[in-house]
């Protein structure tokens, strides 16, 4: 198990700026000004010897020798991220970069007759938990967007038999030089699951229970079992949750590890519903909770299909680009606040009239009906057998899915509070197969099918006569409609901000 933050482990005494420090290989290192503090160790700006404080781009960590956060993640880059290996990872993989932080050099050091354990790493930007503190939640694409990015990180420490187990909002941070980029770090508790290929086996220690951030640690975490892959994944679920929501349903009860224990084991156990209903009614977190029921799905020991839950979060496939809240080479930039109505008024036009431009084209072109529905044909693989012992199986149950969906205008509208969401039936796609029921579930099950009818042949009385309109004409009729009634809204908009 990881080593967990004891008690007994103290911050150490500052170190004086300027001070020298000679790693391992010979280098030089000049203490700059302590920037922080994380966990049980200091965090200082660094430059080497032979440079000057202008040129900062390094930071220092350093704890007590005895303490053990650092001497984990010190093993964790010694053996798992080397950065020739992490270049050959990238070209293999064909990614732009991975967010894992270099790591450039170690040692000891003293002073004031203790002895210090200290390592020199890459400079990095403003946490996410910072700027999450401003408006409480990120924007659904940012979520997703950051979702994909630490599913390549955890691929690759996975496959270097390594697991992160602390994945949060003040682990992730932006770039120093390219604040579009994302970097997990804090590896102090990160675990070899897998030393030398011999996977971890499943067994519970309730000595060991509850470690990691209660917020967000896994159910194997909180029954004392060593974390696995599945863990990781688990908690980036709750991550994204947390993200979108702004809160979870346990946050009341940190202080009773068990109870939050039991809250996430409810919460598991009645996917995808218990995710819906927990949204606020503005958000959509469907593919959340797919990729939550994914996640608990998975065996102890089971490899996870990474680009399937990457598709989860990109359906599209979609190149990813700037993160919401960065723009390249300016520094960060928060969203702003709701009071600032006019940023809002143009934000809402723009989506009108790209909503209205979308509604004219599925019109014109009705074949492109199939392709904005997702593919039918797509399925999950990898279920493991039933008979896998104790909870190394899967954790879970089938639950059933809702019978009703929110359209695509409709939760446009939602999104600026501007009308409630009317009655509409929710259509399940019957490609999602699983070997435990005989119902079935797609990939995108979440996507919408707006060529179907539900309401059966519409008819009119008029004039003694009967009359039922075609398909065509029932098309006309609701893009029309649709037509007018954005068109209302637009009005509403621009008369409520002005």
């Amino acid at each position: 198990m990881a080593p967990k933050r004891n008690s007994k482990y103290t911050l150490p005494v500052p170190l004086p700026e300027g001070k020298i420090l000679d790693d391992v290989e010979g280098k030089q290192w000049t203490l700059g000004k302590m920037i922080g503090s994380g966990g049980f160790g200091l965090i200082y700006l660094a430059f080497p010897a032979n440079k000057t404080a202008d040129d900062a781009r390094h930071v220092i960590k350093v704890e007590y020798q005895e303490n053990g956060p650092l001497f984990s993640e010190l093993k964790f880059y010694q053996r798992a991220a080397k950065q020739d290996c992490i270049k050959k990872w990238i070209a293999l993989n064909q990614l732009d970069y991975l967010g894992i932080p270099q790591f450039y050099g170690s040692g000891l050091t003293t002073f004031k007759g203790r002895s210090y354990r200290f390592m020199v790493m890459e400079r990095l930007g403003i946490d996410l938990q910072k700027l999450l503190g401003l408006n409480g939640t990120f924007t659904k694409s940012t979520v997703l967007h950051l979702g994909v990015r630490m599913l390549d990180v955890l691929e690759y420490i996975h496959e270097n038999e390594y697991i992160h187990g602390d994945i949060k909002a003040a682990n992730l941070l932006l770039g120093y030089k390219n604040p579009d980029q994302v970097y997990l770090a804090d590896y102090g508790l990160s675990y070899r699951y897998c030393p030398n290929g011999n996977h971890k086996q499943y067994q519970e220690n309730p000595k060991k229970s509850h470690n990691g951030t209660m917020e967000f640690t896994s159910l194997d975490a909180h029954k004392g079992v060593a974390l696995s892959r599945r863990s990781d994944l688990e908690i980036l679920g709750y991550c994204m949750l947390r993200w979108a929501c702004g809160k979870l349903p346990w946050e009341g009860d940190l202080a009773d590890p068990l109870a939050v224990q039991r809250a996430k084991a409810n919460l598991l156990d009645e996917l995808p519903e218990s995710v819906l209903r927990w949204a606020p009614s503005r958000s959509s977190c469907c593919e959340i909770a797919h990729f939550l029921e994914c996640a608990s799905s998975l065996a102890y020991n089971e490899k996870p299909d990474y680009q399937m839950f990457k598709k989860i979060l990109n359906s599209g496939e979609t190149p990813l680009g700037p993160l919401a809240f960065s723009t390249s080479g300016h520094g960060t930039e928060v969203r702003a606040p709701h009071k600032q109505k006019v940023d809002l008024r143009k934000a809402a036009t723009k989506e009108v009239n790209q909503t209205l431009n979308s509604l004219t084209e599925k019109k014109l072109h009705g074949e492109r009906s199939a392709a904005w529905r997702g593919e039918r044909g797509e399925k999950l693989g990898g279920w493991i057998n039933n008979e896998t012992a104790q909870d190394s199986t899967r954790r879970r149950q089938p639950s059933h899915m809702p019978q009703e969906y929110v359209s695509e205008i409709q939760n446009y509208l939602q999104k600026y509070s501007c009308i409630q969401s009317s009655n509409s039936s929710y259509k399940r796609h019957q490609d999602f197969t699983r070997p435990d029921i005989n119902k079935s579930r797609p990939l995108d099950w979440w996507k919408y099918d707006t060529d179907t009818d539900t309401t059966g042949e519409v008819a009119m009385e008029a004039e003694g006569s009967h009359f039922t309109l075609s398909e065509e004409m029932k098309r006309s009729v609701y893009v029309y409609g649709s037509l007018i009634l954005f068109l209302l809204v637009l009005i509403f908009l621009a008369l409520y901000f002005l």
